[in-house]
C-alpha cells in the first residue's frame, strides 16, 4: 500500500469510528499529506525512523513552531500505530520518534470592563432592531457567556436550548454532548435575537430548507464558523487593538470564571475539556494577573 492511501485509510477511521470532529480530521490530513510532499508518492513500507526524522528536521528548518513539529510527531506516532496494528506495517517506525517539548503559550484574554464596553455598545447597536446586528450580539454573548467554541455555537438548533433553565445541549469534540449554563445578558439577547431578528432572517430563504438552526445567516442558511469569525474579529478588533477570533472569548470566559473563585473541575466541564491539564492554563493566566496586581498596589513589592 502507499503511504497516502494509507493516510486516507486512517483519515476515514478517525472520522468513521473514532468521531473525531471534522476540523480535526483535517488537521491529521494535513500532517499527514506534509510527510507524503517531503517523501513523494512511495510505498508505505519504505518509511523509516530516519524519513520521518528528516521529515521534522525540514519542518524545522522551515521555522515552523515546536507546537506544530510537536503535533505533526503526534500524529505521525498515531497514524504509524495504527498501520502496524492493522496489520499494513510489520514493525512501528515511529516508536523511537521524540517530540520536542512544546513551548507554553498564554491564551489571549480581554478583561472583563473591555468585553463590557463592546457588549453594551452591540446592545446599543441591537436596539436599533437590525436583525443583523440582534444577532451578532447574541451571538457574542453566547460565546462569552457559556465558553463555547465557534462550532459548538454555530452547531446549535434553537431546540438545544432550554430558556427556562439558560441552558443549552452543545455537541463537542469528539461528538461528546454536554450541557452548559449560559447568563442573564445571554439569555434576554437570545430571546430579543430569536423574537425580533430570527424569522427576518429566516424568511430571506426562499425554500425554507433549514428551519433548525439557531443562528442564521444573512440570507437565512445556518451561520458559519468563517462568518462567526469574521463578527467577533469586526466587534473585539478595535477594542483590543489586533486581530481576535472567537477563541478569546471562550478564553476569557475561563479565565473571568476563575478569577471570580469557580473551581478548576467545574470550568473543565463549561469547556468540554477532557483533561484537565488543558484548563490548568488558565490558572496561570489568572496567576500572573493576580502577580501584576500584588507589584503595582503593595507597598513592598
Amino acid at each position: 500500500m502507499m503511504l497516502e492511501d494509507a493516510a486516507d485509510a486512517y483519515a476515514r477511521m478517525l472520522a468513521d469510528v473514532r468521531r473525531l470532529s471534522p476540523a480535526t480530521v483535517r488537521a491529521y490530513r494535513a500532517d499527514l499529506a506534509d510527510l507524503s510532499t517531503t517523501t513523494g508518492s512511495v510505498p508505505l513500507a519504505s518509511v523509516d525512523l530516519e524519513t520521518l526524522r528528516d521529515w521534522l528536521w525540514r519542518a524545522t528548518q522551515r521555522g515552523d513552531a515546536r507546537s506544530t513539529i510537536a503535533r505533526r510527531t503526534s500524529t505521525a506516532r498515531g497514524f504509524f500505530a495504527w498501520c502496524a496494528d492493522s496489520g499494513l506495517l510489520s514493525e512501528d517506525p515511529s516508536l523511537r520518534l521524540v517530540a520536542p517539548k512544546r513551548g507554553r503559550t498564554l491564551p489571549r484574554v480581554a478583561t472583563a470592563d473591555a468585553l463590557t464596553r463592546v457588549l453594551d455598545a452591540m446592545a446599543a447597536s441591537a436596539a436599533e432592531g437590525d436583525p443583523v446586528a440582534l444577532r451578532d450580539h447574541a451571538l457574542l454573548e453566547m460565546l462569552y457567556g457559556a465558553g463555547l467554541r465557534v462550532s459548538e455555537l454555530c452547531g446549535l438548533d434553537v431546540a438545544d436550548l432550554d430558556r427556562q433553565r439558560r441552558t443549552a445541549r452543545v455537541l463537542g469534540k469528539g461528538a461528546k454532548e454536554r450541557v452548559v449554563p449560559y447568563g442573564g445578558a445571554a439569555s434576554r439577547a437570545v430571546d430579543a435575537y430569536l423574537v425580533r431578528a430570527r424569522p427576518t432572517l429566516l424568511a430571506r430563504r426562499g425554500d425554507r430548507a433549514e428551519t433548525t438552526a439557531l443562528f442564521l445567516g444573512a440570507r437565512g442558511a445556518r451561520l458559519g464558523t468563517r462568518a462567526a469569525y469574521d463578527v467577533v474579529a469586526r466587534a473585539l478588533g478595535p477594542e483590543l487593538g489586533a486581530t481576535v477570533g472567537p477563541h478569546a472569548l471562550r478564553h476569557s470566559a475561563a479565565t473571568h470564571l476563575l478569577d471570580g473563585g469557580a473551581d478548576l473541575r467545574a470550568v473543565q466541564e463549561i469547556l468540554g475539556h477532557a483533561s484537565l491539564g488543558t484548563t490548568q492554563i488558565y490558572t496561570h493566566v489568572s496567576s500572573e494577573r493576580l502577580t501584576a496586581t500584588y507589584r503595582l498596589a503593595h507597598p513592598r513589592a
